[in-house]
């Protein structure tokens, strides 16, 4: 007992310290220290296979990573990625390359954002599967007569300017001179469980995914060699015609257009309506 009938100050400190896991005193032996300096213990930590294995890092980038050699499940990985990511996935080694630049990773993952079931064909360039814009896809309209770009806009629900810029297409004579137009796609769900075809327009200049609504991509002659020489005959006759009415090319395709081809019909519906322009004062 200390002062005032107080404990001591090693009593008071003792509930603070830690327990003593070994209340008996070890007396050292030579002979122990000497075989421990010798043998190391098993118990340590350099020896226990858990500890050295729980250490170890395992990281996609490390060579002994699993998922490196087997292409099956590196294959569902990255089928979840969208195409920027794919792209930058197959950066990373020889084998996610190969995985990354497969013909089916690229289109599922080109098609997943808008769920269309099958885009068929092979683009130029792999650079075409990285952007999945519905600007990608486009409805292709086979032409009759009497269509014109501003029915065409108001059908399918889009801006003239759009029909106009896709088609590369200056004014609305253009339309006269081809057997279809690609429209854009203004409602997405029209791409859902379709079918597109990779094709690059002639006319357009540029690479997109057609949808067919009406018929499929065969609707085309297949005599291409009856082709060219129709249009060959049609470029004389547009010719002809043009330098007899000393207009433009638009011009003159619009007036064999209404004359069902037939190139005196066409001046005399010119030459009419010339007539009525100087009576009305229009001239």
């Amino acid at each position: 007992m200390g002062c005032c009938g107080e404990d001591n100050d090693d009593n008071l400190l003792e509930p603070l310290l830690p327990p003593n896991p070994n209340p008996f005193p070890q007396i050292p032996d030579s002979s122990l220290s000497s075989s421990s300096s010798t043998s190391p213990s098993p118990s340590s930590p350099s020896s226990s296979p858990s500890l050295s294995s729980s250490s170890e890092v395992i990281s996609p980038m490390n060579s002994h990573f699993s998922a490196l050699s087997s292409g099956d499940l590196l294959r569902s990985i990255l089928a979840s990625l969208p195409p920027a990511d794919l792209a930058r996935a197959a950066c990373v080694c020889r084998l996610w390359r190969a995985v990354a630049s497969d013909r089916e990773m690229l289109e599922r993952a080109f098609r997943a954002p808008w769920r269309v079931r099958r885009v068929l064909g092979t683009p130029s360039s792999a650079a075409f599967w990285r952007h999945p814009a519905l600007s990608r896809f486009a409805i292709s309209h086979r032409l009759l007569r009497g269509d014109t770009v501003a029915g065409l806009a108001l059908k399918y629900s889009v801006q003239v300017m759009d029909i106009k810029r896709l088609n590369n297409m200056m004014s609305d004579h253009g339309i006269y001179s081809r057997e279809r137009l690609l429209i854009p796609i203004g409602d997405p769900q029209l791409l859902f469980g379709s079918t597109c075809y990779i094709e690059l327009d002639e006319h357009a200049k540029r690479e997109v995914a057609v949808l067919y609504l009406e018929s499929g991509p065969n609707w085309k002659p297949d005599n291409n060699t009856n082709n060219v020489i129709s249009n060959r005959r049609w470029r004389k006759v547009l010719e002809s015609v043009r330098r007899s009415m000393q207009v433009d090319e638009g011009t003159a395709e619009y007036y064999l257009s209404v004359s069902n081809g037939d190139p005196r019909a066409a001046m005399l519906q010119f030459s009419e309506d010339l007539r009525w322009e100087r009576q009305t004062g229009h001239i």
